[in-house]
């Protein structure tokens, strides 16, 4: 007989498989409302969210079923523990696919805010690209060694690098989000908040899917004995999927917010005092407009900050 700690491992992936469940369920209700109020997205959006809703259906079976494996097929086999289930490599290469289309669409935004540079966005690419590769040799060697003991023995830096991969993709998209859209805030009259929450919103969700990497990767390097770092790893890719959604979601709300920005901004320029007599004149009057005068400048900034603010949101 084996010594077993059941929490830090048959509980460990227990837990790790009902978050990943609920944050399953929490992507569907965010793909259902991605349906329902984007019904004019183009289809490369539309053939994205679906990708990603079947991968993260399959990514689910195969961690139940992984979970089933331990907990109910070898029930009370303490020495089965130390073996890896065929399932169990599948969802890490899943987590790496899911995470490969997370990266390349939020490259591809870094590529459109930036004005089409490439030195931004090739490095996220690459690393999203050596990511895929390393997961994808992770899950080869582990249904080829089939013991943890022996894929720790020969390939636990491959494991290790796949996470730090990531990790490192994160942190570079949000940096460079950030930095982005701050030197907008800079160039805009009136996107200065909406700026500011998409700056705040990406840190956030940046900063949480990283967070959860680091912390399957400590687990992974730290624990020898316990399968915490799997319970993790079980809802990193539920997490990259509903950052994904909740991104495409959130256009809702700026677009609303975009609108009443441009109302407001077109009808602080209309009020200038500088020209109310040009302005209330009964012609324009009759042709039911406000009247810029020529010099004005404000029409042509606000074209730029809507411009920017349109890139933003990824109208």
């Amino acid at each position: 007989m084996i010594a077993v700690d059941i929490g830090t491992t048959y509980g460990a992936l227990l837990i790790g498989g009902l978050f990943s469940a609920a944050l399953c369920g929490i992507l569907f209700v965010q793909i259902v409302l991605y349906f329902k109020l984007y019904i004019s997205d183009s289809w490369g959006y539309k053939a994205l969210v679906l990708t990603v809703w079947l991968l993260d259906a399959l990514h689910s079976g195969f961690v139940w079923a992984s979970i089933w494996n331990y907990l109910i097929a070898f029930f009370g086999v303490s020495s089965h523990i130390a073996e890896i289930p065929s399932t169990l490599p599948v969802t890490i290469v899943l987590t790496a696919i899911l995470t490969f289309f997370v990266h390349c669409f939020f490259a591809h935004r870094i590529f459109r805010l930036s004005r089409s540079n490439w030195y931004i966005t090739i490095p996220i690419l690459v690393l999203a690209f050596c990511r895929l590769c390393s997961a994808s040799v992770t899950g080869a060697e582990m249904l080829r060694l089939h013991t943890y003991q022996a894929f720790k023995a020969q390939f636990r830096w491959v494991f290790s690098l796949g996470l730090a991969l990531s990790s490192a993709a994160d942190v570079t998209i949000t940096i460079s989000l950030c930095m982005l859209l701050r030197s907008s805030r800079t160039r805009s009259l009136s996107l200065n908040h909406i700026i500011d929450s998409l700056i705040l919103y990406t840190f956030e969700t940046g900063t949480l899917t990283a967070a959860a990497t680091i912390a399957s990767m400590i687990c992974w390097l730290t624990m020898n004995d316990n399968l915490v770092f799997m319970g993790l790893h079980f809802v990193i890719g539920k997490l990259y999927a509903n950052s994904l959604l909740a991104t495409l979601n959130s256009r809702h709300e700026l677009r609303r917010a975009h609108t009443v920005v441009s109302r407001d901004a077109i009808g602080a320029g209309c009020r200038s005092p500088s020209s109310d007599k040009a302005r209330l004149s009964p012609q324009n009057l009759r042709n039911g407009i406000c009247g810029l005068q020529a010099g004005d400048l404000m029409s042509v900034d606000l074209e730029r900050s809507l411009e920017e603010g349109s890139a933003m949101i990824g109208v």
